[in-house]
């Protein structure tokens, strides 16, 4: 930390962040400051899973553009430092919120602090791939197709029991891809609310976190995320609305959000979003088969958090399977 963070004085103290299944996230809290420390996990891990480095690369690149992000600091690939690659990043003080119905939050705060999630969705999907140096940040072109092997890929890999649902929802995927269109953005790849951190006192967005899963895509698996998210149940477990009276709360119809992206990017609507949308489930089955896997074998950063989202995985191939009957 003193040859590598500008400013730095120790002593530290280390807190773990109870969040952070893939990449487990340190709070180190020092007279010079507070930072954060994000770690690949210790044990054998999948291949090209827990990319730390390029968590730090794409943070890094942004920093000069209209996404919201920490100070990065250093990144450290000397394994015997801790044991593995990590980096050092600014603490960014502000709120998170797990729950989308933001029950803490006024109705007029609450529509300001979803148009700003879109806002910042289409900051990412606008950044200048070769002014900000990330032009080689991964392939361009057939991203749906890309993503489908690899996640079908790491899937199997950590498989434990068959699913027939994702068997199917894998099929189906393979047989539908559309056309592709041209479309090469920066994607986040796990873009959500509890993913992005909001000013202390106003609705603002002032950084997006976890960035693992960024590459070179297609915009809309993002904004497809965001409405997966929103389809399952409420409550510390789904993180989703599903069911809930959003009109009431001041929280858009997924329509409204999916309009509002599409007046921000200039897009006079998009076809068959039940693809992307069931794209979205499959991933998010293949990312929780993961998690489980690794609780099973010991290295998960929370075993008992990770063995309960590795039951999910059925769940989201069923919900997978039914977006792809509204494609």
């Amino acid at each position: 930390m003193a040859a590598h963070v500008p400013g730095f004085r120790g002593p530290i103290t280390v807190e773990k962040f109870a969040t952070g299944q893939s990449n487990p996230t340190f709070k180190l809290t020092a007279p010079s400051g507070v930072y954060v420390l994000r770690r690949k996990p210790p044990g054998q891990l999948l291949k090209s899973a827990h990319a730390v480095d390029r968590e730090f690369r794409v943070q890094r690149a942004l920093a000069a553009t209209d996404v919201p992000v920490a100070r990065m600091y250093a990144l450290c690939d000397d394994d015997s430092v801790i044991g593995s690659m990590f980096y050092v990043m600014d603490h960014v003080q502000g709120r998170t919120f797990v729950d989308p119905r933001l029950p803490d939050v006024a109705s007029m705060d609450r529509s300001a602090i979803f148009d700003d999630m879109n806002r910042v969705l289409a900051a990412i999907h606008s950044v200048d791939l070769e002014a900000t140096g990330l032009g080689d940040y991964g392939p361009q072109g057939n991203y749906y197709q890309r993503q489908i092997d690899r996640w079908t890929k790491q899937y199997r890999a950590s498989e434990t029991e068959p699913v027939a649902d994702m068997d199917a929802l894998i099929d189906w995927l393979q047989n539908n891809v559309p056309a592709d269109d041209g479309k090469v953005t920066l994607v986040h790849g796990d873009y959500r609310i509890d993913n992005l951190l909001f000013a202390p006192d106003n609705p603002t967005c002032i950084a997006v976190l976890d960035w693992e899963l960024s590459t070179l895509g297609h915009p809309f698996a993002d904004l497809a995320a965001v409405i997966m998210q929103w389809s399952l149940p409420p409550g510390d477990t789904g993180r989703g609305l599903a069911g809930v009276d959003r009109k009431a709360l001041g929280i858009p119809e997924d329509q409204a959000f999916i309009d509002a992206y599409c007046a921000r990017m200039g897009l006079p609507g998009i076809d068959s979003f039940g693809f992307y949308l069931a794209f979205c489930f499959f991933r998010m089955a293949a990312i929780l088969q993961g998690v489980k896997r690794r609780a099973l074998d010991g290295n998960a950063s929370n075993p008992e958090r990770a063995l309960e989202l590795g039951a999910f995985v059925p769940a989201f191939a069923e919900g997978g399977l039914a977006a792809a009957k509204t494609a």
